[in-house]
């Protein structure tokens, strides 16, 4: 089996857009907000919205995609806590509406209500609902909920942890995936999200988080940022920080996905980083839509490039693909037993 852990909802139906525009311009002006919550977009709506998902899935090999709200859309620093959770809550019932649909395409993850200068211990009710009401196996999160400002504590601060308690006790792993940048300095796709990555990674190291939460674990997407480039410099500086080998100190808690759109890229990232801690992943359709000339295929097609890579066992090749994805996503795993069982 082919588990795409990277995909997100990019192909809304314009309803859901009118109805966020209505909801921030209520901010202004309380006459212009929705009077309500109902979107009236149908099943046949949100299946015709996910067909170009469903078609892609289909012609690059893909069998299931764990798929989320998308990350752009988050946007947690845009209107008040309120607004946050929602927004949050109307996503995270769409997604779980296309899952049900869908079941043998996708499997949900859920977006937190997240907002600026507010204690994460708040989005616990939404991350609760997640699992007990829409049965979804993940969660993302976000490290910088200003949009590229990075006003909030780092995910080792201690004001994170309620937050991962709870998830440790409903044992579900966590996507570290930041939002849209409001910063003009950083491009949302081709800084921010690769900022907050790279981030992400180095606040880790210099904390002692695993060893508070030893079965946390937690995703850093887009193949880790620049970290797999720079794993020499990681390691040095955890290294001088007096911290253990970065294999004992995060790598038994952290994983990357595979979401580098060229060879090269993914050849480095299955060199450097233990194939325990890689996870097949396209984003489609997200950062980058275009097709690469010098290939004739599209860019977020990592299955042809994880598929290339040499030196790969096939025991390695199916711990990307699918083993992986089953241990860090414990609750996928057992609605894939279970769905084999009923079959």
């Amino acid at each position: 089996m082919i588990i795409d852990i990277h995909g997100h909802y990019t192909t809304e139906p314009p309803a859901l857009h009118a109805f966020r525009d209505k909801q921030l311009a209520g901010l202004a002006d309380g006459s212009r907000k929705p009077g309500s919550t109902e979107l009236g977009i149908g099943d046949e709506a949100l299946v015709k919205s996910v067909q170009p998902q469903v078609n892609f899935q289909k012609a690059r090999g893909g069998d299931l995609t764990i798929f989320s709200p998308r990350a752009g859309g988050m946007a947690h620093h845009v209107g008040t806590e309120r607004i946050s959770q929602e927004w949050s809550r109307i996503c995270n019932d769409l997604i779980q509406r296309i899952c049900k649909l869908l079941p043998d395409n996708f499997v949900g993850v859920g977006q937190l209500p997240q907002f600026p200068g507010v204690p994460p211990k708040n989005c616990i009710p939404e991350l609760e609902r997640m699992v007990s009401e829409l049965g979804f196996v993940g969660v993302n999160l976000n490290p910088d909920p200003s949009g590229g400002m990075w006003t909030d504590p780092p995910l080792i601060d201690r004001q994170w942890y309620p937050l991962y308690e709870k998830l440790c006790e409903l044992d579900l792993p966590a996507m570290i995936h930041v939002s849209s940048s409001c910063n003009p300095n950083f491009h949302h796709t081709g800084a921010h999200y690769i900022n907050g990555d790279t981030t992400a990674f180095m606040q880790l190291i210099q904390g002692n988080l695993f060893k508070d939460f030893p079965t946390l674990r937690l995703v850093i997407p887009h193949g880790g940022g620049a970290v797999p480039f720079h794993w020499g410099r990681y390691r040095g500086l955890a290294q001088d920080m007096g911290r253990p080998p970065l294999s004992e100190h995060v790598m038994k808690n952290v994983f990357f996905d595979t979401c580098v759109y060229h060879l090269p890229g993914i050849e480095l990232l299955a060199k450097v980083i233990p194939v325990d801690n890689i996870l097949f992943a396209s984003e489609m359709v997200g950062a980058v839509k275009g097709i690469d000339p010098t290939t004739g295929h599209h860019y977020d097609d990592t299955k042809r490039y994880v598929d290339q890579v040499k030196g790969l066992s096939e025991q390695d090749r199916y711990k990307i693909f699918e083993g992986n994805a089953r241990r860090v996503y414990p609750r996928l795993d057992a609605i894939l037993k279970q769905r084999k069982e009923q079959r």
